[in-house]
């Protein structure tokens, strides 16, 4: 009887030890005319258990019933009568609840009418059956008693349910995702499985990759329960929907906190579901960026943002030898002020040598932006304002401010003369 729990170790917490045996053999002609009542009784006053279509279920009740009743009497003839078929059957009456989508309130509901039914038969009966008032409180406290074993029962076959829904559910989102990060997702696959998942398909999505940072404990994500989430990837990642909605972007800075981040571009899935697994190459470049701490990684990177220096770092060889030749000329000043001319450089390309609105972007003195430009223009010669090379030398400026050490392509000097 290990099932019992605590009530094995107590016979007091056992009242049915109390009655008499041969009450249990007076009173079982009576079990199928009780259990009919209860039945009747749960119908009328226990709606969820009403299923004229269903005659299946109205079996399943009538045998719970006449189960519970039989079984406690057979425990009033013999204290020690096994208890796992009983347990096993009520266990599996709080899965199939579970599984049925219903929380254990009705059954509790049922499970106590029947039980002052029995009480009440009992009571009805006693004279005839010379029960004493002694031995009916006895039966009285042996029936609740016997009620929250069969209810622990139930409590654990709707827990073992409800885990195991929440870990197919878990598992039916983690195929997913791995079914929308390949390229070769058909929309009707898709489709299926996302109904199965429960997960609505979003007009819009980006996939979100990131890394933890390692400098606390380790705290998972926060993300709101629509995101579909796995940390166990090798790189794990997140499928956001509606990314570019109001506070989305407030909300992943918060729930990655602790993690380095990065955003693919937005896209369609169901318009190209390849393109989801577009996004995820796109987060995962800016990812690699930042890590290395060639983007600002003090919040989430959004791919989109970061363009130039993206597509250019695609081609880091490339990159290289060309900056070797288009920056030769920077090689010749100090270290500190060739990041500063460099980002001066960049900004006037930007901003069509408008001094003024250099400076603005800079943060510094329009004279400051002009003095630079005198010494770009030392520096570089007329080749500074060939219109056929420009494209060519922002993007190497891109890159190569990108390199720069961290910190240093986005911090600027005082020291610069005002004149």
């Amino acid at each position: 009887m290990s099932s019992l729990g605590s009530l094995e170790a107590d016979d007091g917490r056992q009242p049915w030890r109390n009655v008499p045996r041969e009450v249990a053999l007076n009173f079982r002609p009576f079990v199928p005319l009780v259990a009919e009542e209860a039945v009747a009784a749960i119908r009328r006053q226990v709606p969820e258990y009403v299923r004229p279509a269903d005659p299946k279920y109205d079996e399943v009740l009538r045998g719970a019933v006449e189960k519970a009743i039989g079984h406690f009497v057979d425990l009033i003839a013999d204290p020690d009568t096994p208890w796992d078929d009983t347990l096993e059957f009520f266990r599996d009456v709080g899965y199939g609840e579970a599984r049925e989508g219903r929380t254990l309130d009705p059954w509790e509901v049922a499970l106590r009418l029947g039980a002052r039914l029995a009480i009440r038969a009992l009571g009805e009966q006693s004279g005839r059956l010379g029960i004493s008032r002694q031995t009916l409180g006895h039966l009285a406290e042996g029936v609740f008693a016997y009620l929250e074993v069969l209810s622990a029962a139930a409590v654990r076959g709707h827990a073992e349910a409800t885990a195991r829904a929440a870990g197919e559910l878990q598992n039916r989102r983690r195929r997913l995702m791995e079914l929308l990060l390949t390229d070769t997702a058909a929309p009707q696959a898709v489709e299926d499985l996302a109904r199965l998942a429960r997960w609505p398909i979003p007009r819009t999505l980006c996939v979100v990759v990131f890394h933890e940072r390692g400098e606390i404990g380790f705290r998972p994500p926060a993300l709101p329960p629509e995101v579909l989430v796995d940390i166990d990837r090798g790189d794990p990642c997140a499928i956001v929907p509606d990314p570019d909605g109001p506070g989305r972007r407030a909300m992943l800075n918060g729930a990655l906190h602790g993690w380095v981040a990065a955003a693919g571009p937005t896209v369609d899935p169901m318009a190209d579901p390849a393109q989801t697994a577009r996004s995820l190459r796109w987060a995962r470049a800016a990812l690699a960026l930042a890590r290395r701490g060639l983007l600002p990684d003090d919040r989430l990177v959004v791919a989109t943002e970061h363009m130039p220096a993206l597509a250019v770092m695609r081609s880091e060889e490339l990159v290289a030898l060309v900056a070797a030749r288009r920056l030769e000329p920077l090689t010749g000043v100090r270290p500190s002020q060739r990041v500063r001319l460099a980002r001066t450089l960049l900004e006037c390309l930007r901003c069509g040598f408008n001094a003024t609105e250099v400076a603005g972007r800079l943060q510094v003195h329009p004279q400051t932006v002009r003095y630079r430009l005198h010494q770009l223009q030392d520096l570089f010669g007329e080749e500074l304002y060939d219109l056929e090379r420009r494209l060519e030398l922002e993007m190497t400026l891109v890159a190569w401010l990108a390199r720069a050490l961290p910190g240093a392509a986005s911090a600027d000097s005082e020291a610069d003369p005002v004149t």
